[in-house]
């Protein structure tokens, strides 16, 4: 009797507690499970911010505890070349990118999928808190149940073909929930605290970082009515509603809230900075996006009621698509939304469904 062979899946392992327990489970439902570590970053692999050394011994770990095998990929050259020179780029223009949006879509679930074809898997699966469904032949991008951890405006640039292959076991389950599965099956990492920041940048100073990469071109803080405030290190190093870091203080003409980054005058080469957290500069009615991404492949319908997020962790915020000229969209929101930064994304939901997005341009 010729015996069926089961499905082979190859689960991204970055050595956290997320994609630990991510092939732990697909092995439990029976799939034949390999581990995959990608390692992305080597420029500073002695430095005390880089965990990649002990990542990986934590994936082997807990790869041998759940008795599947693992193998350690690099992609280094591909993440410089697809991913950073991308990122460097969009901040020396005075853009704000996402480059862990870039990750998914260049390295995740492209450099990391033809790999993982090479060895033979049906599907990969990662740690991402989102959720996969088949619709009519159409692959939907879903919001994690749990809310707090959902990532599916990291995955909105994903295509059919990259959705059609991937699976997100977590996607149903609580932060909560797995840690303690992760602790009952006795995973070194069960208690590992989630890495936080930039993928590459971890937890080091994000200035001091940047200033390896680019230069310093310091110029003046000034108040919209032109009024002189402070002098800055090089519009590069600031985002729009950045509070901390300006060094703006003793101001005789100060109202006594604190100051903002409101807008970049590349032009000039000034920091334009205003007080108050809810000061008119910082809010914007509508934006402007391009390089806009579709999952379904087709465009959502204009005028129509929609969800927004201009940024991770921020509420839905209901907005209309006013206009779609190819991949340019403008999107009018019911209420003004604080810091709509040039370099992120703006992602779109209608209910759970994540429908792709686009990088804004200019808040309006």
């Amino acid at each position: 009797m010729k015996s069926i062979s089961k499905p082979r899946v190859v689960v991204g392992m970055s050595g956290g507690v997320d994609s630990s327990v991510t092939a732990l489970l697909l092995k439990q439902q029976g799939y034949d499970v390999i581990g995959l570590f990608m390692k992305n970053w080597e420029d500073d692999d002695n430095s005390e911010y880089c965990s990649s050394r002990q990542d990986l011994l934590d994936a082997v770990s807990v790869a041998d505890t759940i008795g599947i095998p693992i193998e350690a990929v690099n992609f280094a050259r591909e993440y410089k070349d697809r991913v950073f020179s991308s990122f460097l780029r969009e901040y020396q223009a005075g853009r704000t990118p996402n480059p862990d949006i870039l990750c998914n879509a260049e390295i995740k679930f492209k450099a990391f999928l033809d790999h993982a074809i090479m060895l033979g898997a049906d599907t990969i699966a990662t740690g991402h808190y989102a959720q996969v469904r088949e619709v009519d032949g159409l692959f939907q991008l879903l919001k994690a149940t749990d809310s707090s951890k959902d990532q599916s405006y990291f995955l909105h640039r994903l295509n059919q073909a990259q959705l059609s292959r991937a699976m997100f076991p977590l996607g149903r389950l609580l932060k909560s929930e797995i840690r303690v599965i992760a602790e009952q099956h006795g995973l070194c990492n069960h208690a590992k605290k989630d890495s936080t920041g930039i993928c590459f940048i971890g937890e080091r100073p994000f200035r001091e970082f940047l200033s390896g990469y680019l230069p310093t071109q310091p110029g003046e803080m000034r108040t919209p009515e032109g009024r002189l405030v402070g002098r800055h290190i090089g519009l590069s190093f600031y985002t729009l509603g950045q509070r901390q870091g300006l060094g703006i203080g003793g101001d005789k003409n100060s109202s006594g809230e604190p100051w903002f980054v409101a807008a970049k005058d590349m032009v000039n080469n000034r920091l334009i900075v205003v007080q108050g957290h809810d000061h008119p500069a910082l809010l914007s009615d509508s934006l402007t996006a391009i390089d806009a991404h579709w999952i379904s492949g087709t465009a959502p319908e204009t005028d129509h009621s929609y969800a927004a997020k201009t940024r991770y962790r921020q509420t839905d915020a209901p907005c209309r698509i006013t206009q779609l000229t190819g991949d340019h969209c403008a999107v009018s929101f019911d209420q003004p939304q604080w810091a709509v930064t040039p370099g992120q994304s703006v992602v779109l939901y209608e209910g759970e469904v994540c429908l792709g997005g686009a990088i804004i341009e200019a808040g309006l």
